[in-house]
């Protein structure tokens, strides 16, 4: 009588058979030793990395993987958790060669060298409210929801050219020791931990620096950064730009936030009320440009006001570092931050 295949045993062969193909395309074990994943003796780290990616796939914890009896897994759970807490490996420089290696090898070749590449920067909430020991647990508050809870909120950079959208890297960040409910636990100041720990309690906008200089180092092609108001302010401004990337994004109509136009400081508000604005079906209803300062440093920037879709009767302001694009172009490249449509009339 002829053997019967499961198809459980059959979709886990298909799995596998995958996952084992990308890791060859894409390099995985020299990405695995650029960020430090090695070990000294036991497992080779490949191992462990594919059967946390099957993991994902076959949509299982490693618990319920190890109730069912899985008969290839041939190292203990305490060596799994071992590699995936170490905090020898830096966790964001494997994301970055790995996004970095499937851009220039699979995505990048198959579109125009005159298609706009762009980073996006943007954050969410990563709640952990059941939590109780984890560490550098924090008390934040969720914008969206327009209330406090324990976690942390998400730092996240993508890749796109329009078209497809990739991950870059991320980071979780916490809060200052006030607001935190559980502190750090003492680790070797020269590990790897201990830098993505310094990173969790920096300022959102300096933390988005250091993943737009890995990014930047993994050399992914990138003309743009996007990111919303809550990132833009002169200092993110000229600090993106000092890293070789021009800046379009959403910025705030604050009275304390300040631009140089025709030989005065004025509010975003104040140089709306003294111009005359487009008329008709325009896609914007007012184009100037002005000088951004913060410490000495001077870069000009084209602000472009366009109508509010949700009121009509509001606008919205993009700032762009890069003058020599004209206003449509703008609003068309800010829309590939999250594949949203244009800003229109």
């Amino acid at each position: 009588m002829a053997k019967i295949i499961s198809q459980n045993d059959y979709d886990s062969k298909q799995i596998t058979d995958s996952i084992r193909y990308f890791f060859e395309r894409f390099h995985l074990s020299a990405v695995l030793k650029a960020s430090n994943a090695k070990k000294s003796k036991g497992v080779a780290p490949l191992q462990i990395v594919s059967y946390a990616f099957a993991l994902v796939f076959r949509n299982k914890s490693m618990y319920m993987d190890m109730v069912l009896g899985n008969s290839e897994l041939s190292f203990a759970k305490d060596t799994y958790y071992r590699f995936m807490n170490s905090i020898s490996i830096n966790w964001i420089r494997f994301t970055t060669l790995l996004a970095a290696n499937i851009c220039k090898e699979s995505i990048a070749p198959a579109t125009s060298e005159d298609r706009v590449n762009a980073l996006i920067i943007d954050d969410s909430t990563y709640s952990r409210s059941c939590s109780k020991k984890v560490e550098m647990l924090a008390k934040i508050y969720d914008h969206a929801k327009n209330m406090y809870l324990y976690g942390f909120r998400m730092l996240t950079l993508g890749w796109t050219d329009g078209n497809t959208f990739l991950p870059v890297n991320h980071i979780l960040l916490s809060s200052s020791s006030k607001c935190q409910v559980n502190g750090c636990n003492p680790i070797d100041y020269r590990s790897n931990g201990y830098k993505r720990r310094k990173l969790a309690i920096m300022k959102g906008t300096d933390a988005m620096i250091e993943l737009i200089k890995e990014a930047k180092k993994a050399m992914i092609p990138a003309d743009y950064v996007l990111f919303d108001s809550w990132f833009a302010s002169p200092k993110t401004l000229i600090a993106v730009q000092k890293l070789g990337y021009e800046v379009i994004a959403m910025i705030k109509r604050s009275e304390k936030m300040t631009f140089n136009y025709e030989g005065q400081k004025r509010s975003l508000k104040e140089i709306y009320k003294t111009n005359r604005k487009r008329r008709g079906r325009s896609k914007y209803l007012l184009s100037v440009v002005v000088d951004v300062e913060k410490d000495g440093a001077v870069i000009p920037a084209k602000v472009v006001y366009v109508r509010n879709r949700s009121n009509r009767k509001d606008y919205l302001c993009l700032i762009s570092t890069n003058v020599n694009i004209d206003e449509e172009e703008i609003i068309r490249i800010y829309s590939k931050r999250w594949q949203i449509m244009p800003i229109s009339a």
